[in-house]
Protein backbone atom coordinates (compact mmCIF):
# COMPACT_ATOMS: atom_id res chain seq x y z
CA UNK A 1 0.00 0.00 0.00
CA UNK A 2 1.19 3.50 -0.71
CA UNK A 3 1.24 6.45 1.66
CA UNK A 4 -1.60 7.83 -0.23
CA UNK A 5 -3.58 4.92 -0.66
CA UNK A 6 -3.64 4.75 2.97
CA UNK A 7 -3.94 8.46 4.15
CA UNK A 8 -6.76 8.47 2.13
CA UNK A 9 -8.50 5.47 0.65
CA UNK A 10 -8.83 3.55 4.08
CA UNK A 11 -11.64 4.81 6.62
CA UNK A 12 -10.32 6.37 9.95
CA UNK A 13 -10.26 4.18 13.10
CA UNK A 14 -9.36 4.65 16.43
CA UNK A 15 -7.65 1.31 15.88
CA UNK A 16 -3.35 1.63 16.16
CA UNK A 17 -2.73 0.81 12.34
CA UNK A 18 1.19 1.61 11.13
CA UNK A 19 2.46 1.19 7.35
CA UNK A 20 5.66 -0.55 7.20
CA UNK A 21 7.50 0.12 4.29
CA UNK A 22 3.89 -0.53 2.21
CA UNK A 23 2.27 -3.27 4.47
CA UNK A 24 -0.36 -2.33 6.94
CA UNK A 25 0.21 -3.60 10.30
CA UNK A 26 -2.73 -3.69 13.02
CA UNK A 27 -1.99 -5.11 16.49
CA UNK A 28 -4.76 -6.20 18.71
CA UNK A 29 -6.53 -3.38 21.13
CA UNK A 30 -3.68 -2.98 24.20
CA UNK A 31 -4.57 -3.97 27.34
CA UNK A 32 -5.84 -1.21 29.69
CA UNK A 33 -2.25 -1.88 31.87
CA UNK A 34 -0.58 -0.52 29.11
CA UNK A 35 -3.25 2.24 28.16
CA UNK A 36 -2.76 3.56 31.78
CA UNK A 37 0.77 3.78 31.90
CA UNK A 38 0.39 5.42 27.98
CA UNK A 39 -1.63 8.13 29.86
CA UNK A 40 0.52 8.76 32.64
CA UNK A 41 3.15 9.19 30.13
CA UNK A 42 1.34 11.25 28.43
CA UNK A 43 0.13 13.12 31.99
CA UNK A 44 3.82 13.78 32.71
CA UNK A 45 5.30 15.28 29.76
CA UNK A 46 2.19 17.30 29.34
CA UNK A 47 2.50 18.83 32.49
CA UNK A 48 5.81 20.18 32.30
CA UNK A 49 5.68 21.10 28.55
CA UNK A 50 2.16 22.79 27.96
CA UNK A 51 2.84 25.60 31.27
CA UNK A 52 5.95 26.28 29.84
CA UNK A 53 4.80 26.85 25.89
CA UNK A 54 7.97 24.11 24.93
CA UNK A 55 5.59 22.34 22.36
CA UNK A 56 3.08 19.77 22.00
CA UNK A 57 2.30 16.42 23.54
CA UNK A 58 0.22 13.54 21.65
CA UNK A 59 -1.12 9.94 22.16
CA UNK A 60 -1.98 7.14 19.65
CA UNK A 61 -3.46 6.30 17.33
CA UNK A 62 -2.10 9.70 15.27
CA UNK A 63 -0.40 8.95 12.28
CA UNK A 64 3.93 10.08 12.26
CA UNK A 65 5.06 10.05 8.21
CA UNK A 66 8.94 9.21 8.73
CA UNK A 67 8.79 8.85 4.92
CA UNK A 68 6.41 9.14 2.52
CA UNK A 69 8.05 7.54 -0.33
CA UNK A 70 9.26 4.50 1.67
CA UNK A 71 5.25 4.09 3.05
CA UNK A 72 6.56 4.30 6.39
CA UNK A 73 3.74 5.79 8.94
CA UNK A 74 4.06 5.08 12.79
CA UNK A 75 1.55 5.23 15.54
CA UNK A 76 3.81 5.98 18.70
CA UNK A 77 1.87 5.65 22.16
CA UNK A 78 2.72 9.09 23.15
CA UNK A 79 4.55 12.00 20.86
CA UNK A 80 6.27 15.69 21.69
CA UNK A 81 6.82 17.80 19.24
CA UNK A 82 8.73 21.22 20.33
CA UNK A 83 7.64 24.94 19.58
CA UNK A 84 9.75 25.34 16.86
CA UNK A 85 9.17 22.69 15.07
CA UNK A 86 4.58 22.98 15.60
CA UNK A 87 4.82 23.26 11.59
CA UNK A 88 5.00 19.23 10.84
CA UNK A 89 1.57 18.77 13.19
CA UNK A 90 -0.82 19.08 10.16
CA UNK A 91 -4.02 16.55 10.36
CA UNK A 92 -0.80 14.46 11.17
CA UNK A 93 2.80 14.63 12.28
CA UNK A 94 4.61 14.97 9.33
CA UNK A 95 8.52 13.99 10.31
CA UNK A 96 9.88 12.94 13.20
CA UNK A 97 8.37 13.78 16.79
CA UNK A 98 11.76 15.10 18.96
CA UNK A 99 10.22 12.44 21.38
CA UNK A 100 8.79 9.70 21.45
CA UNK A 101 7.56 6.46 24.04
CA UNK A 102 6.57 2.95 23.01
CA UNK A 103 4.61 1.37 26.03
CA UNK A 104 6.15 -2.58 25.68
CA UNK A 105 3.54 -5.18 25.00
CA UNK A 106 3.82 -9.19 24.53
CA UNK A 107 3.03 -8.58 21.36
CA UNK A 108 5.13 -5.50 20.58
CA UNK A 109 8.11 -5.24 22.46
CA UNK A 110 10.46 -7.20 20.09
CA UNK A 111 9.62 -4.94 17.02
CA UNK A 112 9.33 -1.75 19.12
CA UNK A 113 12.99 -2.93 20.21
CA UNK A 114 14.48 -3.01 16.85
CA UNK A 115 13.18 -2.17 13.92
CA UNK A 116 10.70 0.80 15.33
CA UNK A 117 13.97 1.95 17.93
CA UNK A 118 16.40 2.17 14.52
CA UNK A 119 13.30 4.09 12.22
CA UNK A 120 13.22 6.78 15.12
CA UNK A 121 16.63 7.29 15.21
CA UNK A 122 17.20 7.06 11.12
CA UNK A 123 14.75 9.41 10.33
CA UNK A 124 15.13 12.13 13.63
CA UNK A 125 13.65 11.94 16.62
CA UNK A 126 15.36 12.74 19.23
CA UNK A 127 14.60 10.50 22.22
CA UNK A 128 12.91 7.58 22.54
CA UNK A 129 11.86 6.12 25.89
CA UNK A 130 10.83 2.34 25.69
CA UNK A 131 8.74 2.21 28.92
CA UNK A 132 8.83 -1.89 30.14
CA UNK A 133 5.96 -1.89 31.94
CA UNK A 134 6.53 -2.15 35.95
CA UNK A 135 10.08 -2.49 35.54
CA UNK A 136 12.30 0.41 34.25
CA UNK A 137 12.56 2.96 31.47
CA UNK A 138 15.76 2.52 28.52
CA UNK A 139 15.77 5.79 26.97
CA UNK A 140 18.01 6.22 23.74
CA UNK A 141 19.42 9.60 23.57
CA UNK A 142 20.04 9.82 19.46
CA UNK A 143 21.17 13.54 19.93
CA UNK A 144 24.78 12.50 20.12
CA UNK A 145 26.77 11.22 17.39
CA UNK A 146 26.60 7.82 18.96
CA UNK A 147 23.37 6.92 20.65
CA UNK A 148 23.20 7.01 24.56
CA UNK A 149 21.03 4.20 26.15
CA UNK A 150 20.38 5.36 29.54
CA UNK A 151 18.37 3.16 32.64
CA UNK A 152 15.61 4.03 35.27
CA UNK A 153 14.87 1.85 37.54
CA UNK A 154 12.89 2.23 40.79
CA UNK A 155 13.42 5.76 42.34
CA UNK A 156 16.18 6.17 39.53
CA UNK A 157 15.73 9.85 37.61
CA UNK A 158 15.23 9.66 34.01
CA UNK A 159 17.27 12.24 32.68
CA UNK A 160 15.79 13.65 29.40
CA UNK A 161 17.94 15.74 26.60
CA UNK A 162 14.92 16.90 25.03
CA UNK A 163 13.28 17.55 28.14
CA UNK A 164 16.04 18.51 30.45
CA UNK A 165 14.34 20.12 33.39
CA UNK A 166 11.88 17.23 33.34
CA UNK A 167 11.36 15.25 36.67
CA UNK A 168 10.89 12.07 36.56
CA UNK A 169 11.64 9.01 37.85
CA UNK A 170 10.92 5.12 37.27
CA UNK A 171 8.70 4.74 40.07
CA UNK A 172 6.60 7.88 39.75
CA UNK A 173 6.08 6.34 35.91
CA UNK A 174 4.70 2.95 37.84
CA UNK A 175 2.80 4.15 40.98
Amino acid sequence: MTTDEYLYDTEETNRIRELAMGMVREPPAPFFSHQALVLRVARLWGDHVEPRKLGRVAIAPLDVILDRERALILQPDVLFVSTERLSIIRDQVWGAPDLVAEILSHGTQDRDRSEKLEWYRQYGVRECWLVDPFKQVNLFDFTQPVPVERIAKGRDAIRSSVLPALEASAFGIFA
